[in-house]
């Protein structure tokens, strides 16, 4: 790290004072931020960074347009850093996290935190807000979102991130903690007895969702997981977090419903988590769920126009929760998944670690 770089002062808590265009919108809605790292002011964190971890919507969106070619994967997110400054993909939005050394803390932020240069932290905020400077994309780890790199990120005043733990791999920490807020959510609008509906519950997110689901309804609830895959129906019974595994596509609402309202006799879901990375699920969401129950899209793919105005439209009462990727304590709680949970651990070890 170089020692001469400069320190400047007036820093907004939020990120403001790295936002280029539009003047005036905070960093995340920014279309592009100064991700110069030639200076760091004094209310942020540098860091170097060895992993970018994509957002499951984005990573799916940049492949499927470059059909899966690594080098034209790897082309399109250098160009998105280089337009934006940040990684924010155009289409979705979204953005991912990070895993990277502490650089450099700034000296307004020194005394409030324990971090110290050289520690190995987790970003908890999304790379669609987060200056990035990618100096060289060194690979991709297959079967993942994970790109390894040689760059540099900042991270605000106001930004969360977590220190990775010492009782597990780096790159497992980082898969996990990409998704913390899926299961801490869960963990708090599943209740005693529940019908719970998980979309996509053989994913990355979906399986820890279905884990904390099964803990929270406990024996007199039932968790029923959707796939699209053949592969994702033999992962959802061979895990056994789910009571039903069904074989459905959740871009075809009335499939789903019809499935969904004959299996529980007409009573559908109390709640329905949506785990996928593909558009057009937000029917078949709010179809399964019994009214007055609630939806949580956790996926980046969701539209708000297409949730509200369609469930407006089939005269649904229910409450839709956006997949906030923070909840107080998420990455305690989810790490500490890995820790209560041998198969899970493995799971994830078999794709990650």
């Amino acid at each position: 790290m170089s020692k001469n770089i400069t320190v400047k002062k007036g820093g907004n808590p939020f990120g403001a004072h790295r936002v280029i265009e539009p003047k005036g919108v905070l960093p995340q809605p920014a279309l592009k931020v100064d991700n110069s790292m030639d200076y760091i002011y004094d209310n942020e964190i540098m860091l170097d960074v060895d992993t970018l971890n994509i957002d499951s919507a984005s990573f799916t969106q940049i492949k499927q347009v470059n059909n899966g070619d690594e080098a034209k994967i790897k082309e399109m997110i250098q160009k998105i850093v280089g337009e934006r400054g940040k990684m924010q993909n155009p289409v979705t939005g979204s953005g991912g996290m990070f895993l990277g050394r502490v650089a450099k803390i700034g000296p307004k932020l020194a005394a409030k935190t324990s971090l110290k240069v050289g520690d190995k932290v987790a970003s908890l905020v999304s790379l669609s807000l987060t200056p990035l400077k990618i100096e060289k994309i060194l690979g991709i780890k297959r079967g993942t979102e994970q790109v390894n790199v040689k760059a540099k990120a900042i991270i605000f005043e106001s930004g969360i991130y977590a220190k990775i733990p010492k009782d597990m791999p780096e790159k497992l920490a980082l898969a996990v903690l990409d998704v913390a807020g899926a299961p801490a959510q869960t963990a708090k609008l599943v209740k005693p007895g529940n019908t719970v509906v998980i979309i996509g519950a053989a994913g990355k997110s979906g399986v820890l969702c279905a884990y904390e689901a099964k803990r929270r309804a406990g024996i007199s609830g039932r968790i029923i997981g959707i796939t699209s895959s053949d592969s994702g129906l033999k992962k959802m019974k061979e895990y056994g977090f789910c009571d039903d595994c069904l074989k459905l596509s959740a871009t075809n609402a009335l499939e789903c419903y019809e499935a969904i309202n004959e299996l529980t006799g007409g009573k559908l879901a109390d709640v329905v988590i949506n785990c996928v990375n593909i558009p057009n699920t937000e029917m078949a969401s709010i179809l399964m769920t019994r009214d007055n129950g609630i939806v949580y899209f956790f996926t980046m793919a969701t539209s708000f126009t297409k949730a509200a105005l369609g469930a407006e439209g089939v005269g649904k009462d229910v409450d839709m929760i956006i997949g906030n990727g923070y909840t107080k304590d998420h990455a305690d709680i989810t790490l500490n998944i890995l820790r209560e949970s041998p198969k899970i651990r493995k799971i994830y070890e078999k794709t990650y670690a």
